[in-house]
């Protein structure tokens, strides 16, 4: 992987081209993953099936006195820039870091490897994530300079001990009777039904009626088109996958996946046919799927995954801020370009913002 530079002998990162190459005791940091975004699994079906043209992947291995402590995956797009190995379907960024070591020396190491590029650009970190604040330190003491951004917002909510009538008692009234109101009809409907894929039985004909919805509903097409169907196989295999199929008749009109782990549901797709948009599909489905997550699964989060779209805020009443990094060599012309154009652009938001809200010139003085 071109760009890396090393680092001195009792602290280093080692690039590997996939999380397969890396050495045995690398499944120690994968034990401490926390959601499927930071496994091997992840990490393969992305590889396949979802890596822009001429990209090239590095996973960085922090390594203590030769003992791998962390783990940073990157990508390198054409145009040689790096970037955190993140794509349009991940909802959170965490690189793994060992809980025996010092997390502060672990993203030293990192940062260490991250000047021999101008800019190294962080994605999708959670603002909580508990290592965030090391990661800073880490690449200052390192010599680069650190600039945070916001990213996504993510809308989320905790659902322990509710249930299904609980949860629905505590949503807003608009959308509790609207629920309501949809799940009655759809119960009278006798050619509607719903089906739920959580393994590998019925997958495939499952997938093949959420990629039939998929190209009906209003959403654009896929920049990776293999990219849902393999994460669907990958996460049926391991048990994590809830796909859910409204039908009519024999028409899918409504499709969403969750991914189940650790108490949290989190919805990476949902779409649904326009041409039915009179029964409300995307209603119908989403609170059909709540209702199984809640009161058969048990799940104490829902998560809704990217951004902030308005509906999001009715379902699921929390939000924290996923943010970037950009991680800056000012010793680079182009990294010190960066820097300059980066404080810009915040100076002048701030101003205009400033701007915004000063009073209009006249408006002030006493009666």
């Amino acid at each position: 992987m071109r760009g890396i530079r090393s680092a001195d002998p009792a602290e280093k990162a080692v690039p590997y081209p996939s999380p397969d190459a890396l050495p045995a005791d690398a499944d120690d940091l994968f034990a401490t993953a926390d959601s499927l975004f930071a496994t091997r699994l992840w990490w393969r079906t992305v590889l396949s099936d979802a890596m822009p043209e001429g990209a090239e992947a590095g996973f960085v291995l922090c390594l203590t006195a030769g003992k791998a402590t962390g783990l940073f995956p990157l990508l390198r797009t054409p145009g040689a820039r790096w970037t955190s190995f993140t794509t349009p379907y991940t909802c959170r960024y965490t690189p793994l870091i060992a809980l025996d070591s010092n997390p502060v020396a672990v993203c030293i190491a990192f940062a260490r490897q991250c000047r021999g590029n101008a800019v190294t650009r962080l994605d999708a970190l959670p603002a909580e994530w508990p290592h965030l604040d090391a990661l800073i330190a880490g690449a200052e003491r390192a010599g680069l300079s650190v600039r945070r951004f916001d990213h996504f917002g993510n809308w989320h909510e905790s659902v322990a001990g509710l249930g299904w009538s609980g949860y629905l008692a505590s949503r807003p009234g608009a959308l509790r009777e609207t629920i309501r109101r949809r799940l009655r009809r759809a119960d009278r409907m006798t050619e509607a039904r719903f089906t739920l894929i959580d393994g590998e039985d019925g997958l495939e004909p499952a997938i093949a009626a959420f990629e039939a919805v998929y190209a009906k509903s209003w959403k654009d097409p896929e920049p990776f088109p293999r990219f849902n169907a393999a994460l669907m196989r990958t996460a049926a295999g391991v048990g994590v996958l809830r796909l859910g199929i409204w039908w009519i008749g024999d028409q899918p009109v409504a499709a969403q996946f969750w991914i189940v782990e650790h108490g949290q549901a989190t919805v990476l797709k949902l779409a649904h046919d326009d041409a039915f948009k009179a029964h409300s599909p995307g209603t119908v489905l989403t609170a059909t799927m709540l209702r199984h997550l809640l009161d058969r699964d048990g799940v104490t989060e829902i998560d809704f995954g990217r951004g902030d779209d308005p509906y999001k805020r009715d379902w699921a009443g929390e939000r924290r801020q996923r943010i970037g990094l950009l991680l800056i060599d000012p010793r680079r012309p182009a990294g010190l370009l960066a820097l300059l154009r980066h404080d810009m652009g915040r100076l002048r938001a701030r101003l205009s913002r400033s701007a915004a809200s000063a009073p209009p010139a006249g408006s002030g003085g006493s009666q």
